[in-house]
């Protein structure tokens, strides 16, 4: 199982939908070779260096901490059910409301579709709040997502990262 990396007070979680088997394997976030959410965290400012997966830890240092909707590791995210989702949900809340990030980032629409119960959402910044937390919902840097490129996503990351230090 993939432990969250989460302290209180943090300036953004991430969220990822659920890990995959390399990463849970790994015991690190976003270990698999193709993703690209290391890089892109670094590129849109996040961090001062690119941090590998095995140094996942260190992204406490810079106020932002993750996690994932579901648990369950698995080679695909659309291989979740729906149930699973919503089963996770509570969860979640908890953990939010215990931690009480600035901001939710959700990598991908698929969780915060479910959590929130929109048909449609939109990249970005989201209307509503998830306690008490600014939401923003960001494209998926899985290498499986490639109608994204390092550019648009970075792009997508950075309008976040500049509200977020304002």
């Amino acid at each position: 199982m993939l432990e969250d990396i989460i302290d209180k007070n943090l300036s953004i979680i991430f969220c990822g939908i659920n890990p995959g088997l390399k990463s849970a394997w790994d015991g690190h976030h976003f270990s698999g070779k193709s993703n690209r959410f290391w890089k892109v965290l670094h590129l849109a400012g996040f961090t001062s260096y690119q941090i590998s997966a095995f140094h996942d830890k260190d992204l406490l240092q810079f106020r932002y901490g993750l996690t994932t909707a579901v648990a369950r590791p698995t080679v695909r995210a659309d291989e979740l059910s729906k149930e699973e989702f919503e089963q996770s949900f509570k969860i979640f809340q908890e953990k939010m409301e215990m931690y009480q990030p600035k901001y939710i980032a959700f990598l991908g629409k698929a969780a915060y579709a479910i959590f929130s119960g929109k048909k449609q959402i939109v990249w970005g910044k989201q209307s509503e709040k998830m306690q008490n937390a600014t939401v923003w919902v960001l494209p998926n840097p899985s290498g499986l997502n490639r109608g994204f490129s390092i550019e648009e996503l970075t792009i997508h990351y950075k309008s976040l990262y500049h509200e977020s230090i304002q």
